[in-house]
């Protein structure tokens, strides 16, 4: 690896990081709306469900932008979004504005999702494969987590605890900028660009069955995910009985942190192996959660939330190994796009549900609805899940997914 990939991988990797961190920091404000400016569970669910449908649409219609108009170009696309989402937080006096910049952000994340992916690979195909796989699948949870610890120390020890956050996101996004600029471009820019909007992913033909599996694991962690960013703060007072802003953030970290561990720990396992251990301990870790909300306690949930983020990171980066294994440079973001778009929509969707729950009970009984969903992909896991076989490697072919 020369000196200028390096340079891209880190900045890759760091931008894609970022951008999710910037996607995080309102969260730990979200109880001071709700109170301040008598916003709802349901209001909060909204920003959750609107930030995935932007995820969703980014992947659908521009998941493929990168492969013509360079890896870079959409990068500045990102920051310009992630920037423009961040600056309407500034005065949030009702729901509207939240969902908006949730909106902008889940466009931002979509996109970074295909292309800043993709370029974190194409910089790190000399690294080991387990490598980039982990930092694809557990970038989004390590910058959330970032994004909201840091927002939580601002709201509770820094002046303008409703600003002082979102001036200094801006700040890094313009590092970013400076960082991707001075790195170098990947993809050669070519025509079809208009072509590229149609909705269309690629899928090796091989890895149809092993993507069946795979997308179990994305929704189950990533509908958990999307619990912690509609509903954590209200879980922190309402459950927990904090009202600590920092303290919200650690418990929003405790899940998303750990994601990262998983990864490395099961480099060694088969993809199927790392899926099945993953999803397993996943799902204890859930239940545990459920207990204690059940009995608010606080430590207890942390403890859970830490081996439930743990055992996600292992589930997701065995399932991404598994389906980027001999996957070229022109095809990975079709891939990538995917992925990321099976995953939000799995966050999505279980949202928009506990949101309308959320009328008709507390959110210890809305996390059973996910502690159910966990159990179900469990046992799917552990009962399908498979590695790639002899034949499937003697010929890939791929198909467009539309």
């Amino acid at each position: 690896m020369n000196k200028k990939t390096k340079i891209g991988f880190f900045a890759a990797t760091f931008s894609f990081l970022m951008v999710f961190a910037a996607s995080a920091t309102p969260i730990p404000l979200y109880d001071i709306y709700r109170q301040d400016e008598g916003l709802t569970y349901n209001d909060l669910a909204l920003t959750a469900v609107v930030y995935f449908i932007g995820a969703i649409t980014a992947l659908l219609i521009f998941g493929r932008i990168s492969n013509y108009l360079g890896r870079k170009i959409v990068a500045f696309i990102i920051f310009g979004l992630s920037a423009i989402s961040i600056s309407l937080l500034f005065d949030i006096n009702s729901a509207t504005p939240l969902i908006i910049a949730r909106l902008l952000l889940g466009l931002a994340c979509g996109l970074a999702s295909s292309s800043l992916t993709s370029y974190i690979i194409d910089n790190g195909s000399s690294l080991p494969q387990w490598l980039p796989a982990a930092i694809v699948s557990n970038s989004p949870m390590v910058g959330l987590t970032i994004g909201a610890l840091f927002s939580g120390a601002f709201v509770q020890f820094a002046p303008y605890p409703k600003s002082l956050s979102y001036i200094a996101i801006l700040i890094i996004l313009a590092i970013c900028t400076i960082l991707i600029a001075l790195s170098p471009e990947t993809i050669k820019k070519k025509p079809g660009l208009i072509k590229s909007f149609k909705p269309r992913f690629s899928l090796p033909q091989k890895n149809k069955k092993l993507f069946y599996i795979a997308a179990v694991t994305f929704v189950s962690t990533w509908a958990m995910g999307a619990f912690y960013q509609a509903f954590g703060p209200s879980v922190a007072v309402d459950q927990l009985n904090t009202h600590s802003t920092l303290m919200i953030g650690i418990m929003f970290s405790s899940y998303l942190l750990p994601s990262a561990i998983g990864g490395p720990v099961t480099a060694k396992l088969t993809p199927a192996n790392a899926q099945r251990i993953g999803m397993f301990f996943f799902t204890i870790g859930v239940m545990g959660i459920v207990f204690s909300l059940k009995y608010s306690n606080i430590y207890g949930f942390l403890l859970s939330s830490m081996l439930a983020g743990a055992s996600q990171g292992a589930a997701l980066t065995g399932s991404i190994r598994s389906l980027l294994k001999d996957v070229t440079i022109d095809q990975r973001a079709g891939l990538l796009s995917l992925i990321y778009a099976t995953s939000y929509a799995g966050a999505a969707i279980p949202s928009f549900i506990a949101g309308q729950l959320s009328h008709y009970m507390d959110l210890y009984h809305v996390s059973l609805f996910y502690a159910v969903l966990a159990v179900i992909a469990c046992i799917i896991i552990l009962f399908f899940a498979r590695n790639e076989s002899t034949e499937d490697n003697e010929e890939i072919e791929f198909v467009e997914v539309k």
